[in-house]
């Protein structure tokens, strides 16, 4: 017996959504460690290391938790609320088998035939400033994943080139390459320098790219100054 599609809602998005599942009995969804927010008394959570201890590893180093927790609901449906850690929005994507990069920390909650392994990347990680690790979530189902600010989809057909600041998610037909804003140049360092612009990645190919119109990095550079300063 084949378990139906996951039904869902989002609500309050863009600023602050909120995933809403309706789980029919014994249908299971994977959510993020800590991200339930609220649930019917008759769901039950089990907290599971996906993959044994090295897939729990793998996806430790991308940004996630060890452990991801499962609900299902007992004898009757039940409804589910999952809330990201940061203000920002949601977005579902049907997974069909193909493979999707998920940034750092953006993975919410998936159908349970949707692995999420971890993928190095080498010195585009180091030179990018980001984690050395990208999300990689393949098999057949639903995925939902989070940014912080709302989410902007970009069809690409060739190059498009993003900050790696505000990169959420990409379908793996895209290639990718971090590079200076102007260049590794005298005059490309001015440009990244004086124009408040660092390193960027370029994509090159064809499929959709998620990009999230806040970065957090501004707003903690920001903060920084008025954060209290334990004197000796």
């Amino acid at each position: 017996m084949t378990m139906p599609k996951i039904a869902y809602d989002i609500e309050h998005s863009p600023s602050y959504a909120v995933l809403r599942l309706n789980l029919q009995p014994g249908q299971t969804v994977l959510v993020e460690s800590s991200a339930m927010a609220a649930m019917d008394s008759n769901v039950q959570m089990k907290s599971k290391m996906r993959g044994g201890l090295m897939g729990g590893l793998k996806r430790m180093v991308g940004g996630e938790s060890l452990f991801m927790s499962e609900f299902t609901p007992q004898g009757q449906s039940g409804e589910l609320f999952v809330a990201p850690g940061i203000p920002g929005e949601i977005v579902h994507y049907p997974m069909s088998g193909k493979a999707i990069m998920l940034q750092s920390s953006a993975f919410l909650a998936s159908s349970p035939t949707v692995e999420v392994d971890s993928k190095f990347q080498g010195f585009k990680g180091f030179f990018s400033g980001e984690s050395l690790f990208l999300l990689r979530a393949t098999g057949t189902g639903s995925l939902w994943f989070n940014s912080y600010g709302a989410i902007v989809e970009i069809p690409v057909e060739g190059d498009y080139v993003v900050d790696t600041g505000y990169i959420v998610a990409f379908e793996d037909t895209l290639n990718y390459n971090v590079e200076s804003m102007g260049g590794l140049s005298l005059r490309g360092l001015q440009t990244a320098v004086f124009g408040g612009e660092g390193l960027v990645c370029r994509f090159s190919g064809t499929g959709r790219l998620w990009v999230q119109s806040r970065c957090l990095f501004p707003l903690l550079n920001f903060l920084t100054p008025y954060r209290p300063v334990k004197s000796n």
